[in-house]
C-alpha cells in the first residue's frame, strides 16, 4: 500500500472511465457518491472476464469452469474476511446488499431472540433499511422499538443512548456513519456500552468501508453489514459478517438450493456454514467486483484516503458557508463524506435541479432518512458527498453551481 496524495490524482481518475464525460455540454462533477460510487476500469474488467471465461454455477459442478469459479468466488470470500479483519472466511455472508443483509438478520433473530415485550434499539439517524426491518419485527413480535435521540449538532446522545441500553434491549441496531448527515458514531464505544450489558451489536457501515478503516474484531460487533456499490464495486452485491456463534444459532433466513445438505419429503437439514444463509444461484460476478474494488481500494493506505478526503471535505464547508442563507444539517465534530445542507428561500430539490444544468450531480430530498428531516424540520437536504475521485476543483464548481443556483432562485 502506498499513501494517496493529491499529486496521483490524475492517474486515479484516469481508472474511471464514467468521469469523463460531458453532460449538458459540461464536464461531470459527480458528488453523489453516497448513493453510489463509479467503477475503475479493473472492476469492471473483472466482470466481462468472468463472463467471458468463466461463466458457470459453483460449488456443485465437477467441470472445470465449475471449478474455476467456485475457486475464485472462495478466494473472494477469504478476501473480504481480510478486508474487515473476519476471524474466519465463513462468517462473511454474501447478500445483494446492506438491505437484504439488514433483513437478513432481522428475519432470522425475530425467530429466537425477539419476544412480546422486548425491545430492539436504533438511534435517530438510521437509514430506513436500518429501521424499517427492525420496526416492523417489532410490530410482528409485540415488541417495542427504543430510539437513541440525536443533538442538534447531529451526534448521538450517549447520555439518553445509556438509559435505553440499560431497559435490556435485546439488539441495537446503529449506523457507523450517517449518509444524511455524514456524522462519524463513536461506535467502538457504543459497542462496549452494549456489551457491558449483554446486548449485541449490528453496524451498518454501508458509509464507512470506502473512508475509514474497518477491524469488526476491534470493534467487536456481532454483525457487520455493508454494500459494494458504495464503495466502487458493482450494484447487487453486499455482505454480512456475524460472529460464529451468532450464525451457528441463527436459522436460515431463505430456503432452497445450496442452502440444503439432505433433502426429503419427510424433512431437510442445511448446510454448513456460510451456505446455509445464501439460498440460491449467488451472484458470481458482483462478488469478484467486490474483490477487485477492495483490491482498487487496498492499493492506498487507508489512513492517507481518509486525510485526502477529509481535506476535501473541509475544503467544501468552508466555501459553502459564504453563501448567504447557508444552513448545514449536521455538524457533528467527527464526520466524513457527506454535506447536506439547505439555503434560505429555496427548495432543496430546486436546487439540485438547478445545478445538475450546470454539470454537478448531488442528490436531493430526505436520503431514506426522513425521521432525520423530521427530527431537523426540513423537507429534505441537498447532500453533496464525496469519494477519493474528487478534487479541490470540483469542490469549486460544486460552489459556484450553488451560488448560482440561490441567486437564480431569489
Amino acid at each position: 500500500m502506498t499513501k494517496f496524495t493529491a499529486g496521483d490524482m490524475l492517474d486515479l481518475r484516469a481508472q474511471f472511465p464514467a468521469l469523463h464525460q460531458n453532460v449538458y455540454g459540461k464536464p461531470l462533477v459527480y458528488l453523489d457518491n453516497a448513493a453510489t460510487t463509479q467503477k475503475p476500469q479493473s472492476v469492471i474488467d473483472r466482470i466481462v472476464a468472468y463472463y467471458s471465461n468463466e461463466n458457470t454455477n459453483i460449488h456443485r459442478g465437477v467441470h472445470y469452469l465449475s471449478h474455476q469459479a467456485t475457486e475464485a468466488y472462495e478466494n473472494a470470500r477469504i478476501s473480504v474476511a481480510r478486508f474487515i479483519n473476519a476471524a474466519e472466511a465463513h462468517e462473511i455472508i454474501f447478500t445483494r446488499g446492506t438491505t437484504e443483509s439488514v433483513n437478513l438478520l432481522a428475519g432470522s433473530l425475530k425467530q429466537f431472540l425477539l419476544q412480546q415485550g422486548d425491545s430492539v434499539l436504533i438511534t435517530g439517524m438510521e437509514h430506513h433499511s436500518n429501521l424499517v426491518p427492525w420496526q416492523q419485527v417489532c410490530f410482528q413480535n409485540k415488541a417495542k422499538l427504543l430510539v437513541a435521540k440525536l443533538t442538534d449538532k447531529g451526534e448521538i446522545d450517549l447520555e439518553q443512548f445509556s438509559q435505553l441500553l440499560a431497559q435490556k434491549p435485546k439488539l441495537v441496531a446503529i449506523t457507523h456513519i450517517s449518509n444524511a448527515l455524514g456524522t462519524i458514531n463513536p461506535v467502538k464505544e457504543m459497542i462496549h456500552m452494549a456489551h457491558e450489558q449483554g446486548i449485541p451489536v449490528l453496524v451498518d457501515g454501508a458509509q464507512s468501508v470506502a473512508h475509514t478503516s474497518v477491524d469488526v474484531q476491534d470493534l467487536d460487533c456481532d454483525f457487520f453489514v455493508f454494500s459494494g456499490h458504495k464503495m466502487y464495486a458493482p450494484m447487487g452485491i453486499g455482505v454480512l459478517y456475524a460472529k460464529t456463534d451468532w450464525l451457528e444459532k441463527m436459522p436460515p433466513w431463505q430456503f432452497g438450493g445450496e442452502m440444503v445438505d439432505q433433502v426429503s419429503f419427510e424433512e431437510t437439514t442445511f448446510n454448513r456454514l456460510p451456505f446455509k444463509f445464501e439460498a440460491g444461484t449467488p451472484n458470481v460476478a458482483g462478488v469478484l467486483g467486490l474483490e477487485a474494488a477492495m483490491k482498487f481500494i487496498r492499493q492506498y493506505d487507508m489512513k492517507s484516503i481518509e486525510t485526502y478526503e477529509n481535506g476535501i471535505v473541509q475544503q467544501a464547508l468552508e466555501m459553502l458557508q459564504t453563501i448567504p442563507g447557508m444552513r448545514f444539517i449536521g455538524e457533528a465534530a467527527h464526520r466524513a463524506g457527506v454535506i447536506s445542507f439547505v439555503v434560505d428561500g429555496t427548495h432543496p430539490t430546486d436546487i439540485g435541479t438547478l445545478v445538475d444544468k450546470m454539470g454537478v450531480a448531488v442528490r436531493t430530498g430526505h436520503h431514506c432518512a426522513q425521521p432525520v428531516m423530521t427530527r431537523f424540520d426540513v423537507p429534505g437536504t441537498v447532500r453533496a458527498s464525496f469519494a477519493l475521485y474528487n478534487t479541490e476543483e470540483e469542490v469549486e464548481k460544486l460552489v459556484k453551481a450553488v451560488e448560482k443556483a440561490v441567486n437564480m432562485l431569489r
